[in-house]
């Protein structure tokens, strides 16, 4: 199975992955994760942020987690993957199912523990200032047809595994 997280960033996307895989392999399901933000740095470093070159980043962590799902694993894609194009495309090509890891964006600006929205919210001639942080000033497509919405403004990690857990359980059999 191949499962493709979509939401933005601080959402809660990988530490939810982390937690399904050790709930999944605590009963010998193996799932592998794929997070976009790590694939970033070895992978994918050669793209930068524009449309493109998203699709081309969500298009590799596809082909990849497909060759995972051969092998009889679970593939977990958690990644911004902000546009529903890209989303339809793995769903159409792979199987991936889309879960939509929402939280309102108040609430990560809130918890923003990378300082990412601080920064994209500085002035246009900061130096420090992102140009490219999807939600704020980068495209975001809500999902139109998710298979599973988990609110993590609303659900705490535990809750919030353990919803994608009784899915992926569920769809497995």
């Amino acid at each position: 199975m191949l499962i493709q997280l979509t939401g933005l960033s601080g959402a809660g996307k990988t530490t939810i992955s982390n937690e399904v895989k050790k709930n999944l392999e605590s009963k010998g399901i193996v799932v592998e994760i794929l997070d976009g933000e790590a694939y970033r740095q070895t992978i994918n470093k050669d793209l930068g942020f524009s449309k493109e070159d998203r699709f081309r980043n969500i298009r590799r962590l596809g082909e990849l987690g497909y060759s995972i799902v051969q092998q009889n694993k679970i593939a977990i894609i958690a990644a911004i993957n902000p546009y529903e194009e890209i989303r339809k495309e793995l769903a159409q090509n792979y199987g991936a199912k889309t879960v939509w890891i929402y939280c309102p964006i108040g609430i990560i600006m809130q918890r923003d523990t990378k300082g990412l929205y601080k920064r994209a919210l500085l002035p246009d001639d900061n130096p420090d200032k992102i140009f490219n942080l999807t939600g704020i000033n980068d495209v975001f497509e809500e999902p139109e047809n998710a298979d599973l919405i988990i609110d993590t403004g609303k659900n705490s990690i535990h809750k919030a595994s353990e919803k994608l857990v009784r899915f992926i359980t569920r769809s497995l059999k």
